[in-house]
């Protein structure tokens, strides 16, 4: 999952992001609205953690601007701003959740998990394929009833892949989905955590790499694991070939 932390302090910037990076999300950053909104345009997210009192002013009128443009990211507003008639300004301004400064790092987290999978609801929570079981609510991944020990990216690559189980995920979508902007498409990062998940999935492999196109989930013993070239697997996606 995505997260967008809107924050113009650095250090804490860097605390809150350090802590929902343990917790297994990945994580953008922006000082100021003007940059958060460019990012917004830009990606898709799954929650945005917003201060509301940044260098531009009070975050408030701009949150509600997007509400009233059919916007729905979940907003968890993070501020010293604490009175009741803050918090009911910002939930009349469409945040869905207010924590107030100081606060703890456990609350935030589980706050954010909480509107992500609100978030996420759209998709289904038991998700089965070829013996493979993945249950999002415990966040826990079976094959043949062996319960495996997958790391947060392992898990949010291989729940990706069993949501678009029916087509061919490329790399890019998996980046854009799966890790933050730091990420570069063209390096490695997929490739090792990919050799990851399959090393954990066992025999028959599951994992199908297409070659020129992305990676997909197979369920046939006997079909091929072509790993020949998986340098351009982003360059293009959906139907698989024929």
């Amino acid at each position: 999952m995505r997260v967008l932390l809107v924050e113009d302090e650095p250090d804490l910037r860097e605390v809150v992001a350090a802590g929902l990076k343990a917790a297994g999300y990945a994580v953008d950053g922006a000082h100021d609205w003007p940059e958060a909104d460019f990012l917004l345009d830009l990606n898709d997210y799954d929650c945005v953690v917003l201060d509301r009192m940044l260098p531009s002013g009070d975050t408030l009128p701009a949150l509600e601007h997007r509400r009233r443009s059919g916007w729905t990211t979940p907003v968890l507003c993070l501020t010293a701003l604490h009175t009741v008639s803050d918090r009911v300004a910002g939930f009349r301004s469409g945040a869905d959740d207010y924590l107030p400064k100081p606060f703890a790092m456990e609350e935030l987290v589980m706050r954010v998990g909480s509107l992500a999978r609100r978030a996420g609801a759209r998709l289904p929570v038991h998700l089965r394929h070829a013996g493979l079981e993945l249950d999002a609510a415990r966040r826990e991944v079976r094959r043949d009833g062996i319960l495996l020990t997958l790391t947060h990216k392992e898990y949010a690559v291989l729940r990706h892949l069993l949501v678009h189980r029916e087509t061919v995920v490329t790399r890019a979508a998996l980046v854009e989905h799966c890790w933050d902007e730091m990420a570069d498409p063209v390096s490695n990062v997929v490739d090792a955590v990919m050799a990851g998940l399959r090393r954990k999935l066992g025999p028959p492999p599951l994992i199908r790499t297409v070659r020129g196109h992305g990676f997909l989930l197979t369920g046939d013993p006997g079909d091929a694991d072509d790993t020949s070239d998986t340098s351009n697997a982003g360059d293009a996606g959906g139907q698989v070939p024929r």
